[in-house]
């Protein structure tokens, strides 16, 4: 049995972790009481619920029998994401399929460029080909993952996807104008879906210059998670401090938004400006 130390918050291990002390503690019972349903002690569950230590299949699939219904496999496909060895980083696989699948409400905010969800698969690909050091098959590997990611948009119930983008973004030149058109028009026709909000901020707004983020609204009391970009690492987490100062810093760039109406008209504006 492999054992982590110090995992990263919003890792797989550490969201393997809260869920299961989530529902235990909803459940009202002890680390002993899951223990014992478990077959192991409850030091082993006090690991488990710490992320410092791998669950096993057996434990997964005990712990889905014992807080899921209708066959749930909450828990095997979380372990899932634990023992995978994915092409991209761990902590945002987790949040690609984990957090935004399972979202109500998706905020997003990108001062830099058409956040992931939005991006058509030729923009994408101009993004990772320049990425440092990038491969063709690392590029593929991304482009396909990001158009993966779009699918949550076509669900039966999807989340609502509220974006907040910096009026530059519309004019930051990605690959030719074949490319921007293409992309600012995508905007245009995700923007007639009901659960697809699009506002463009107006230039100086100050508060958003840390950088891009997107707020996670989660069903079923879950808390509310955060994901920070850096060019080195992403930060997923659900520290409550952070995830109030993030929505404060959300608000007062939407102070700075343009009407969605009037937002949408500037991106139509733009794009048959790319010629």
């Amino acid at each position: 049995m492999s054992v982590e130390t110090s995992p990263e918050p919003g890792s797989p291990h550490a969201r393997f972790g809260s869920e299961m002390r989530r529902l235990r503690e909803a459940a009202q019972l002890s680390q002993s009481a899951v223990a014992s349903r478990l077959g192991c002690t409850q030091t082993q569950v006090s690991r488990l619920e710490s992320a410092t230590r791998t669950p096993s299949r057996s434990d997964a699939e005990r712990l889905d029998l014992l807080f899921g219904s209708g066959g749930s496999t909450h828990f095997t496909d979380l372990r899932r994401h634990i023992v995978a060895r994915p092409s991209g980083p761990a902590w945002f696989i987790g949040w690609a399929e984990e957090i935004e699948p399972a979202a109500l409400v998706l905020r997003s905010w990108d001062p830099l460029l058409v956040p992931g969800l939005l991006q058509t698969e030729s923009y994408a690909r101009h993004l990772f080909t320049h990425g440092p050091r990038a491969t063709p098959d690392e590029v593929e590997e991304r482009v396909q993952a990001r158009m993966r990611r779009r699918r949550i948009l076509d669900k039966d119930d999807p989340p609502m996807l509220l974006v907040l983008m910096d009026e530059g973004v519309l004019r930051r030149r990605v690959n030719g104008p074949e490319v921007m058109r293409e992309q600012l028009g995508h905007l245009l026709e995700a923007a007639q879906s009901p659960n697809v909000s699009i506002q463009v901020v107006d230039p100086e707004c100050m508060a958003g210059l840390a950088g891009a983020f997107m707020i996670a609204e989660l069903p079923n009391g879950q808390p509310e998670t955060i994901h920070m970009d850096s060019p080195a690492l992403g930060h997923v987490t659900t520290d409550h401090d952070l995830v109030i100062s993030i929505r404060n810093r959300y608000e007062a760039i939407r102070l700075w938004a343009y009407p969605e109406r009037a937002s949408l008209k500037m991106v139509e504006e733009v794009r048959r400006e790319w010629t």
